[in-house]
């Protein structure tokens, strides 16, 4: 076979053209790796929309809400504002929390299908020892209450996932007795449950608060209510009118007085008012100090003032205050029976849509956490539930 020999100069010529093609090839590849890179990262965006679809913007994204306002977040639809926040924790300062909470609507008939229910919110320094005998009066009634319990800041609590009380603490300060912060801190409960724009009924409770009757009653009794529940009485003694503070005027003035339980409810207009309030809030503030007790007279007089026309001027929490002191009577396991629930509960007749009425009492305090096991015992035959 014969080969060709390539001659001195046809190699000098060949040498020179690959010379001259090797940039064109390192272009050539430069341009495929480009293309190679622009794929990949258009793939990963396109995965990420999905999942950012899929999953929601927070799993993905972990960055407050209050801060950031993610770009595939759809803002404008009518479920954006009707939906309540899924956790309880927020960032929001008492201020930002109060303006954020005090939004009305315009329109009083709602564009979709309501189902009102009642914030139950649980003021407490800890724990909620009787926490199992509220479990039973929830249980069954999923969508028809809400939770909300203030405690110290402090405080973790330790409910498992399938507890009603489960991640339920809203962002909370130090409290003290007879202070102002008292007021904040049933403010501050009000302007989270507020958030929740199903919540129209909102009740202050504590942790030795106990259900006299089953949910359905309760409810019932709630919804179907003219007023809400607050006392606010005038008082013409040391502890009503003697604390009256003439520096509180021109904003109230001794006429306009008032003194009731700290344990209240009331309804979703009433609430508004008292989270959004700047007009009273100052002056009971720097005037209304032990032993002028605040949260006995602040709501109370500011109400009525602002609404008397919506207040039952009651309670539906009963006490007992016989004993005298400064604090009401706290009833252990040896006070547990049937016969002292039955003088709570049907032992008086009170104000109902302008009806006399037996029902008085929904709610009452004050119970140790000894009462627990003996309350577990009787509240199917005694309570309903």
């Amino acid at each position: 076979m014969h080969t060709r020999v390539m001659s001195w100069e046809e190699g000098k010529e060949f040498e020179t053209i690959s010379r001259t093609n090797q940039p064109k090839v390192f272009q050539l590849r430069l341009l495929q790796f480009l293309l190679l890179f622009l794929l990949v990262g258009l793939g990963v965006m396109i995965f990420s929309m999905n999942m950012i679809r899929y999953f929601g913007v927070e799993s993905v994204v972990p960055v407050a809400r209050s801060h950031f306002q993610p770009c595939f977040e759809e803002a404008n639809t009518l479920e954006t504002w009707i939906r309540p926040p899924s956790k309880l924790l927020h960032s929001m300062n008492d201020s930002e929390l109060f303006w954020r909470a005090s939004f009305v609507p315009g329109i009083k008939n709602y564009p979709f299908r309501r189902i009102p229910k009642i914030a139950f919110m649980f003021m407490t320094k800890g724990p909620l020892p009787l926490s199992p005998l509220w479990e039973r009066f929830f249980k069954g009634h999923k969508g028809l209450y809400s939770i909300y319990v203030h405690s110290l800041p402090s405080y973790d609590a330790d409910f498992p996932a399938s507890s009603v009380f489960y991640k339920r603490q809203i962002p909370s300060q130090v409290v003290e007795w007879g202070m102002m912060s008292m007021c904040d801190a049933e403010r501050r409960l009000l302007a989270n449950a507020l958030l929740d724009i199903d919540n129209e009924w909102f009740i202050l409770l504590s942790e030795s608060c106990i259900p006299l009757h089953n949910f359905s009653i309760v409810y019932r009794y709630l919804s179907r209510s003219r007023y809400s529940f607050i006392g606010a009485f005038d008082e013409d003694s040391p502890f009503g009118r003697g604390r009256y503070n003439p520096n509180l005027a021109p904003q109230v003035n001794l006429t306009e007085w008032r003194k009731g339980s700290q344990w209240f409810e009331v309804n979703r207009k009433l609430a508004i008012d008292i989270v959004g309030d700047n007009t009273f809030y100052p002056r009971f503030k720097e005037f209304c100090r032990p032993s002028c007790y605040v949260d006995e007279h602040y709501f109370q007089t500011m109400l009525t003032i602002l609404a008397p026309h919506l207040l039952a001027n009651r309670t539906t929490t009963w006490v007992d205050w016989s004993r005298g002191g400064a604090h009401p009577a706290t009833f252990g396991q040896a006070d547990i029976t049937k016969e002292f629930f039955k003088k709570i509960i049907e032992g008086g007749t009170c104000i109902y849509n302008n009806q006399p009425t037996s029902l008085c009492f929904l709610f009452a305090r004050k119970f140790a956490p000894s009462a627990l096991e003996p309350l577990l015992d009787l509240a199917s035959e005694v309570f309903g539930y």
